[in-house]
């Protein structure tokens, strides 16, 4: 199968989806790997070290032209024009509450199969973990430097990974910690912290949904002065009201007197070490996608159909369908017939 590897397009991302040894993996298995020029050297991986791993060095337009397209980030405005009806992308894709990103994704014909919606037999999202543990522990590590000092109370919405990595960075700072869970998240609960805390971290990641606004503006309003919001959320609308999508090159604004990050892509501030973990995670699925083919490695992994929300520009998720004001369509088996 031909594999495209696209250079990111997203604004201070510099991850490549597999890294040369992974993709090493996938020209033994016979496979065209198309590594787009450059998309590796924002983390030290050189055209040379794709070469030598079998793969072809292709213009970036041409890594998009392959059957299986392989990236990290969702797909940016500027990547529509390279899309190809009947091709497979794999990626973060975060259609909940992107209405247009979904309807392109429709009209191109595009088969997305989601990293954060990729569920294993234990109900974990194993695609997403990797990256969720980073953010979490990055979250910690942002608040203290816009903070100025170490936090003193801190406040994690959602109890995943994301939200223990954040507990556990707080507490090894000796911060006073509490973490609210969807069963313990009530309106008292998360205003009586809000309130109290220097650090809120919004770590809450609801599958295929827009994430619930936690903090609404008017107990933001009420936070003290100073204290700050690292939004890990925010791919998915975020936690707060007040919220809103930034970049690593201007990473922070201040509302009601409230410092909030809002990063959508936080790890990519650690392109290196995320990049190696995401493309250890996905090499699984990905030779199984071209090993077996699209329909029957779908029909086969209840991991992988789990993360289909189009099938060939068919939308198969409601919420995302009426979001997008989008007819929705189940994935059936008949669809996965070879």
């Amino acid at each position: 199968m031909r594999i495209g590897v696209p250079r990111e397009t997203k604004s201070g991302e510099l991850r490549v989806a597999l890294v040369p040894d992974h993709v090493a993996i996938l020209a033994r298995d016979g496979h065209e790997v198309r590594v787009a020029s450059g998309a590796g050297g924002g983390i030290g991986h050189l055209d040379s070290a794709f070469l030598d791993a079998g793969a072809r060095i292709v213009a970036p337009a041409e890594a998009w032209g392959a059957e299986l397209v392989v990236k990290v980030k969702e797909i940016q405005h500027e990547d529509h024009p390279r899309l190809r009806a009947g091709q497979t992308i794999f990626c973060f894709h975060h259609l909940p509450g992107e209405p247009a990103r979904t309807r392109a994704v429709a009209a191109g014909g595009i088969t997305a199969i989601a990293f954060e919606m990729v569920r294993d037999a234990t109900g974990g999202f194993p695609l997403l973990t990797p990256m969720s543990v980073i953010a979490g522990r990055m979250a910690i590590e942002v608040g203290a430097q816009y903070l100025g000092r170490p936090p003193r109370s801190v406040l994690v919405l959602g109890s995943g990974k994301a939200g223990l990595a954040a507990a556990a960075g707080a507490l090894a700072l000796g911060a006073e910690i509490t973490v609210l869970r969807r069963a313990t998240a009530t309106r008292e609960g998360v205003e009586r912290a809000a309130l109290e805390a220097d650090l809120v971290v919004g770590a809450v990641f609801v599958p295929g949904a827009p994430t619930p606004k936690l903090l609404p503006r008017s107990l933001v309003a009420r936070m003290r002065r100073g204290a700050v919001i690292v939004d890990i959320s925010i791919d998915a609308g975020g936690v707060a009201e007040t919220s809103r999508a930034t970049t690593h090159a201007d990473p922070v604004f201040i509302d009601a007197g409230v410092i909030h990050y809002c990063v959508a892509n936080m790890p990519a501030a650690r392109p290196a070490e995320a990049a190696a973990a995401i493309s250890a995670a996905v090499l699984p699925y990905v030779r199984e996608l071209a090993s077996k083919g699209l329909a029957r490695a779908v029909r086969e992994n209840a991991a992988l159909r789990s993360g289909v929300l189009a099938w060939k520009g068919r939308v198969n998720h409601p919420g995302i369908a009426e979001e997008a004001g989008l007819a929705y369509t189940p994935l059936s088996d008949r669809d996965l017939e070879d």
